[in-house]
């Protein structure tokens, strides 16, 4: 009886082990996925930026306008709304939570800063990633601006 106590403590002791290395994994790829987005942005580049989303008619961005569907719709608005490097100022995040709900499945809360001349808009983010192909992919982001 010992012995199989011991066992099956050892098999839950390995099992959240396993889990808190998976999410530890998840969060520092989702991380450099992100912060890959803030340096492409910064260099005014919104086809390299949009890499880290998922490239399929399903992907959903929510902001002030309410939803878009599909990755070149998304893509069309960023160019429409941010024609210029000037317009598009300086990227930063800012990461309030991380969540794995799964294998396949990441959650990230936090907020976004934009430098620019003439303002500082700042607005707060809700993004939902999926692993696909051994990669994590935004396939939907809820955006909201904080002004």
């Amino acid at each position: 009886m010992k012995n199989t106590l011991a066992f099956f403590f050892s098999i839950l002791f390995m099992q959240a082990l396993f889990a808190q290395t998976d999410f530890s994994k998840a969060k520092a790829e989702v991380i450099k996925i992100l912060k890959k987005q803030e340096t492409q942005w910064n260099s005014g580049n919104i086809d390299a930026f949009m890499e880290g989303y998922w490239k399929n008619d399903s992907l959903v961005f929510v902001g002030k306008n309410g939803p878009t569907f599909g990755y070149k719709n998304t893509l069309e608005n960023y160019k429409r709304g941010y024609p210029t490097k000037a317009s598009m100022g300086k990227l930063s995040f800012v990461f309030h939570h991380f969540k794995m709900w799964d294998k396949t499945t990441f959650q990230v809360i936090g907020e976004f800063h934009l430098e620019r001349e003439e303002d500082h808009p700042f607005g707060f983010f809700t993004l939902l990633l999926k692993r696909m192909n051994g990669q994590w992919k935004i396939v939907s982001d809820h955006s909201s601006s904080g002004q």
